[in-house]
């Protein structure tokens, strides 16, 4: 596995255990809050493997934005949240910002 892929799965489990904080009103409910666990472990073992590679700093930015990214189109996708220019244009910033940060440092 490569560093950037653990570091998109990282990414993707960081959305996951947001998510399942919602979903588990608080830690009252067995399930969702297993399920929120279990991402928030498999995002740390992600991103500790593609800190192998991935130099600290970037990896780490990259880490937490696509948790963002992912958290606000959820909310706006589940939740009803706005979605408006304004916000879809701060979500094409962090993605920008993500694909700088790749593409900047040496493989």
């Amino acid at each position: 596995m490569t560093g950037w892929f653990a570091l998109f799965l990282a990414g993707l489990m960081e959305i996951a255990w947001a998510l399942g904080l919602k979903y588990s009103d608080g830690g009252t409910r067995l399930w969702p809050s297993i399920g929120t666990a279990a991402a928030l472990g498999l995002s740390f073992v992600f991103l500790g493997l593609a800190l192998r590679s991935v130099p600290f700093g970037t990896a780490y930015a990259v880490w937490t934005g696509i948790g963002a990214l992912g958290a606000v189109i959820a909310g706006m996708l589940l939740f009803e949240e706005r979605a408006d220019l304004y916000r879809i244009t701060c979500l094409a910033l962090i993605l920008i910002g993500i694909i700088g940060l790749k593409f900047t440092i040496t493989p």
